[in-house]
């Protein structure tokens, strides 16, 4: 009911945000999904100067969870680093069930902090497609960093 509650109001309240373990799965629109990164001081950044999830060269963050932003908020918290939003829910990524268009998973432009700090995980195997994983453990849940030429493929579960 708060769920319904809350997208029928078009915010997110601060109380959901700040309990975001209760409501884990809730989806949020591109508008609020900016805004909560701005206030909480991360910025993102679209190739094509747009926002449409129905083109691969914007950056959309229309659908995103919000366990995915906060994991975001929480790697800035924990890492000191500047932390920039290269990638969202837009067409182009592969697909599955704890994917981009699905709302788990966000690119992060490569900097030398966030570098260092993803690379002190636990270091995993090598994807198919090259990318060297780190994974984090946490009770807030699960982190997966895959290493990827021009950013970080962060997966929040």
């Amino acid at each position: 009911m708060a769920q319904r509650v809350a997208m029928a109001s078009g915010m997110v309240s601060p109380m959901l945000w700040r309990r975001h373990l209760l409501y884990p799965g809730l989806r949020l629109r591109h508008p609020q999904a900016a805004r909560r990164l701005q206030r909480a001081g991360l910025r993102w950044r679209s190739s094509g100067n747009c926002v449409n999830r129905h083109r691969h060269s914007c950056t959309s963050l229309a659908t995103v969870r919000l366990q995915t932003l906060w994991g975001l908020v929480d790697l800035k918290r924990r890492s000191g680093c500047d932390v920039l939003v290269t990638g969202g829910t837009e067409t182009g990524h592969a697909g599955g069930v704890h994917s981009h268009g699905k709302g788990y998973k966000i690119d992060v432009a490569h900097n030398r902090c966030i570098d260092r700090f993803i690379r002190s995980k636990y270091r995993g195997r090598v994807r198919g497609d090259g990318a060297r994983l780190f994974y984090e453990h946490r009770p807030q849940g699960h982190t997966t960093y895959a290493n990827e030429p021009s950013h970080w493929d962060i997966t929040f579960l």
